[in-house]
């Protein structure tokens, strides 16, 4: 068989020729195979790597046709197992086709009910009019094609591969038109993924952010947007909760591995990749409307180590006029790392610090909660405890009462944010701690849900749930590794199924307390993320390091999160781990100011920096790049409200607008604000300049419109920076403004900014208006205002 049509049929370790020939698969011996280089190690688990399989499907593995039915929505079909020498269910796919650009598919048990996924999702009544796409199916093995009418590509072939659709493990291949593929998150690597044998495993976990390698990380986002040879583009999500693994290779194709639930499948034909992003985000759920101080700067750190550091610090930035509008706290504040608690000893007083920042400063507040509630006070003495103990809304371990696992106060307990007691349950504890620190909004940590050991405090029973039958390549080699039993008892589920979900489910109920508490838009920023997540908070990139490549990896993974609809993102400026330096952090500062979430943040004991910690002459660079981002605010809230309104992307990669320039879809160094705003970053250490590609438009150097003049004439100074596909060198030493151009035909508008969204709005408007460069074409824009923080929102 021709290798690039191979798919591995043993995906596990210790393959042998009796072992694949038992399942029915083909085996290639060792004497058969083309060298390739040996290993310097042997690479176990997540590391180990991936190649053409000598162990593969035969054409004639899979399921059956055995009828087709037509439905008002599509197709239903039942499918057999045939030719396979171990036991498959019976299964059925439904096709629904939904509208022009999109189709839906699942497979499923129709003699058992599964689990499925449980997150809204639109429901499906009639087969749409018309569709630019035709469905076609082979009878033996069973597969399914999708090829767009308008082009004749194929978009989907599963008729490779051999599909399987067992208890624990379920998997589907297909072809793909293309090598152009993106997304596939949580991980930390270039944008453009690497088909060349690449494995990318879904499954929530908390790990520091690796470097390039594919981990499970935070967040589960099984959804790919593919670019096709012509332009177009074509996008698909699996509606799936369980272990996931997804293995590409260079045919192009992808394989898909679960170990539960149904097949659930979207797709999605744009045909541009912004229309493929849009159709996917509509489908999940819009993002939430973020208030307009949110958009502010952020300043955090742990290890200030009490309220009187916290108030030098801020007290700093507005000294060197520093625009700041949030100040965060870190796990420090908290009395023995215990949930809703304030230590009295270093962190007295921080209630009447957060009033201050209120009444006086015109700033905001958020700190951070975890989910592991102790569970070893004295009795009666912690209402977090008590309360959810007398309620029932603690996630229970197989054999009743309360899982037990251990993370920062010690041994906890974790709220179960499916059972339907727990949102009162987790409005209270809130709302009373409010009343203790009135804060703004709240960062929930540790929510994959994240243990310090194995499962619980006293293990997991031997079941099939903690220990199936195959198991991904994840970290720690264990689904129990540093999370739950999978066996653990949610509110009508198992663990074992609903894992990824739980940052989720916490992000709801925290957004649904703060806005029923504080009666306005508040801010929730969640470290693990899933479909559907961006409607109820934003996301940071979780536990960076201070390296030039952490720096680099924190554009991609903006880019991925505004593609799964999470756009209020970013990266912990200037890095979480280890200590920066000038340079490293002068580029980062310079970089995260064009973050849609724009957050510095580091750890215990490494060396502040905060942008007034380095001098002068850092705090004058940070003020100026700040003060142009709080300029181009009332731009970036028309971007969040597009967002909101119609699933449109807030940061976006450049072949978004231009994705018939081929040169475009591996550039993951720059990126843009909408479709006006160029941003190219210096991220080279040592670098005193950066190159930067110009797509077919003219631009213009933003800089040249007099920034920071009190009222700069529409228009005024505008100089042309190049058009027609042009890589152009742009000087920028250490201590410059970050590079920033502007598309002609754009109208932007700014404000006069301040250290503050709130002094800011009170600013006169100005416009940025770039004309085109060809005559009679008209330039435009768009302007959304409102109050910034009600719930509702007005278009005026």
């Amino acid at each position: 068989m021709d290798e690039r049509l191979r798919f591995d049929c043993f995906p596990e370790a210790g393959a042998t020729e009796e072992l694949c020939q038992a399942r029915g698969c083909c085996w290639v011996p060792a004497e058969n195979r083309p060298p390739r280089p040996e290993p310097t190690s042997k690479p176990t688990g997540v590391n180990a790597p991936l190649d053409i399989p000598y162990c593969f499907y035969p054409l004639n593995y899979g399921y059956s046709l055995t009828s087709k039915v037509a439905t008002k929505t599509g197709y239903k079909k039942t499918l057999c197992p045939t030719k396979l020498p171990i036991k498959h269910q019976t299964s059925e796919r439904k096709i629904k086709m939904t509208n022009l650009f999109k189709l839906h598919g699942d497979i499923y048990d129709p003699a058992n009910k599964r689990y499925e996924v449980p997150i809204p999702t639109p429901m499906i009544t009639q087969k749409s009019n018309s569709q630019d796409y035709d469905v076609s199916f082979t009878s033996f093995p069973f597969g399914i094609s999708v090829t767009r009418k308008s082009t004749g590509t194929v978009l989907f072939n599963s008729t490779v591969g051999g599909m399987i659709f067992e208890d624990q493990f379920l998997q589907i291949s297909s072809l793909l038109p293309s090598s152009n593929i993106y997304g596939l998150g949580e991980h930390a690597d270039a944008f453009k993924l690497n088909v060349t044998w690449r494995r990318d495993t879904m499954f929530a976990r908390d790990v520091a952010t690796p470097e390039g390698m594919q981990y499970n990380l935070y967040g589960v986002h099984p959804f790919y947007l593919n670019v096709e040879n012509d332009g177009n583009a074509n996008g698909l999500f699996l509606l799936n909760s369980n272990a996931l693994e997804v293995i590409l290779q260079p045919t192009p194709a992808i394989t898909y591995r679960s170990l539960g639930g149904v097949l659930d499948f979207y797709m999605f034909l744009g045909p541009t990749p912004e229309a493929v992003a849009q159709q996917y985000i509509t489908l999940i759920g819009k993002p939430r409307l973020p208030p307009y101080w949110g958009l502010g700067y952020h300043l955090c750190r742990w290890g200030y180590g009490n309220v009187s550091r916290t108030i030098t610090v801020n007290d700093n930035m507005r000294r060197y006029k520093i625009p700041q509008d949030v100040q965060w706290n870190d796990i420090e504040y908290m009395k023995d790392h215990l949930d809703f608690t304030v230590d009295s000893t270093n962190w007295g007083g921080l209630g009447d610090f957060v009033k201050k920042l209120h009444t006086q400063y015109d700033q905001h507040y958020i700190p951070i909660v975890d989910p592991g509630i102790s569970n070893t006070q004295p009795s009666g003495s912690y209402p977090p405890y008590s309360d959810g103990l007398a309620m029932g809304v603690f996630v229970n371990a197989s054999n009743g009462g309360p899982i037990v696992g251990q993370v920062w106060p010690g041994n906890t307990v974790y709220p179960d944010f499916f059972n339907p007691s727990t949102q009162s349950y987790w409005t209270k504890q809130i709302s009373q701690f409010h009343d203790v620190v009135p804060f703004d909004g709240l960062w929930i940590d540790m929510n994959e849900p994240s243990n310090f050991v194995q499962g619980s405090t006293s293990g997991c029973p031997n079941t099939k749930w903690d220990n199936p039958p195959y198991t991904p390549h994840i970290i720690g080699d264990k689904l129990i590794d540093k999370t739950l039993c999978m066996s653990a008892r949610h509110y009508g589920y198992r663990h074992y199924d609903v894992h990824s979900l739980y940052g989720y489910t916490e992000t709801v109920a925290t957004m649904s307390a703060l806005e029923s508490i504080r009666g306005k838009r508040s801010m929730v920023i969640s470290r693990s993320t899933f479909p559907n997540s961006g409607q109820h908070g934003g996301h940071w990139l979780g536990d960076n390091q201070a390296t030039w490549e952490s720096m680099y990896l924190s554009v991609p993974g903006i880019l991925n999160m505004n593609m799964f609809g999470i756009p209020l993102v970013g990266a912990d400026i200037c890095g979480f781990l280890g200590n920066t330096n000038y340079e490293l952090c002068a580029r980062w500062t310079q970089l995260g100011a064009f973050y849609p979430f724009s957050r510095n943040h580091n750890t215990k004991g490494a060396t502040p920096q905060d942008p007034a910690s380095f001098g002068d002459k850092f705090a004058s660079m940070a003020r100026g790049v700040l003060l142009t981002r709080y300029r181009m605010l009332p731009y970036l809230y028309t971007l969040f409200f597009d967002a909101y309104n119609m699933g449109s992307t807030v940061a976006r990669p450049l072949f978004f607008e231009f994705p018939k320039d081929a040169k475009t879809l591996a550039i993951d160094r720059q990126f843009m604000w909408g479709s006006s705003l160029l941003v190219t970053p210096v991220l080279q250490q040592g670098a005193s300049d950066v190159t930067g590609y110009f797509p077919d438009a003219t631009w213009y150097n933003v800089y040249d419109v007099r920034l920071r003049a009190p009222c700069a004439p529409p228009g005024s100074e505008l100089q042309r920076e190049g058009s027609g596909g042009q890589y152009h060198k742009l000087g920028c030493p250490v201590l410059c403004d970050t590079p920033l151009h502007i598309r002609g035909g754009s109208i932007i508008a700014t404000q006069k900014p301040d250290i503050t969204t709130a002094a800011s709005r009170k600013n006169p408007f100005e416009l940025i208006v770039a004309k085109t460069g060809k005559d009679g074409e008209p330039a435009n824009g768009r302007l959304f205002l409102d109050d910034g923080e009600s719930l509702g929102t007005c278009n005026i």
